[in-house]
């Protein structure tokens, strides 16, 4: 699959934009544990247009997680055009606008889903972002807006034509938010298109490697993106490509996860400051899967979700890891 001169190899498997995510240091863990693409938080046109320096941030780029994406969202040709020129000069392998963003600071305004109820608009700033920049332009977006408007299938002709380079599709509608099942068998039909010659690449509830193989197999998609299910377990891109790739998931060991925590927690402190980097990553830990199977946790839990210090959170897991996962894992 390739996205302009990007080649990404045959059916890639990718990091999902996600808000107070995927920031550069889990970028880079994901794709060190396989992802073949990251993308990051997505980006407000406005605020980088106003040099807001929590938004500029965002548009580093390690070179070891490299093919990146930078996502921008706006509702506006103007302010979208001037942000893509911005992130241009970035250096990133791939500029993406959100149309799927659900939540109604963003929706509500018009901007990411919310631009799924102005058509028009979304395509003019789409064919203006593209001719603006000469990196590749991709689109992320759902469905529609509700059940009674999946404009798809038709919409991502519409988008091909402004010159976008791949499409990502949402299995949900914007009135779903991230609740009911995503429906495949819409992605599946755009894909299907014969008028569609863009790569699809499709996005939701892909939770395990099992599932990841089906949307190939099944659906036929270009390639795969993977959101939630890699919060607080970067390890599952090894997973699902092993499964993908060499037909078998591979064993990640328990001291494994945990070292990719640890690192992660330590990263997040360096990158910001102890509190505020210990607040980022408490994400992370609510919903790892290291900790869902272990009997009477709770009480462990809420002191490693209140932990304030990189010793006291250190000490907690210290004590998971050595006391309570060891003899899981013996059983």
């Amino acid at each position: 699959m390739k996205i302009g001169q990007v080649d990404l190899g045959e059916r890639p498997v990718m990091l999902a934009p996600m808000e107070d995510v995927t920031d550069a240091s889990f970028r880079l863990i994901c794709k060190e544990q396989g992802a073949d693409m990251t993308y990051t938080e997505f980006v407000s046109a406005d605020a980088l247009i106003r040099n807001i320096a929590a938004t500029t941030r965002k548009l580093h780029i390690a070179e070891g997680e490299r093919p990146t994406a930078i996502q921008i969202y706006g509702r506006e040709v103007g302010p979208m055009v001037e942000a893509a020129k911005i992130v241009e000069e970035a250096g990133p392998d791939i500029l993406d606008i959100n149309f799927g963003c659900p939540v109604k600071k963003v929706a509500g305004k018009g901007a990411g889903a919310g631009m799924l109820r102005d058509i028009p608009r979304m395509l003019e700033i789409t064919r203006a972002v593209v001719d603006a920049v000469k990196v590749p332009v991709t689109v992320k977006t759902r469905l529609g807006w509700d059940c009674n408007s999946k404009i798809i299938v038709n919409l991502a002709e519409q988008l091909q034509d402004c010159g976008i380079q791949a499409l990502t599709v949402h299995g949900r509608t914007r009135s779903q938010m991230y609740t009911g099942e995503a429906d495949w068998e819409e992605i599946g039909r755009v894909k299907a298109n014969p008028r569609l010659k863009i790569p699809v690449i499709g996005n939701g509830d892909i939770t395990t490697p099992e599932k990841l193989v089906e949307a190939f197999e099944r659906y036929n998609v270009d390639g795969v993106m993977v959101g939630r299910a890699s919060i607080g377990a970067p390890w599952i891109f090894r997973e699902m490509t092993g499964l993908l790739r060499e037909g078998k998931v591979p064993e990640v060991s328990v001291a494994e996860k945990f070292a990719l925590l640890r690192r992660q927690i330590r990263e997040s402190v360096e990158r910001i400051d102890e509190y505020r980097g210990i607040l980022h990553i408490r994400r992370h830990l609510a919903a790892s899967p290291l900790f869902k199977s272990i009997p009477s946790f709770r009480p462990t839990r809420i002191a490693m979700l209140k932990a304030s210090t990189l010793d006291e959170l250190e000490a907690i897991l210290a004590t998971v890891e050595n006391d309570i996962i060891p003899s899981l894992s013996a059983e």
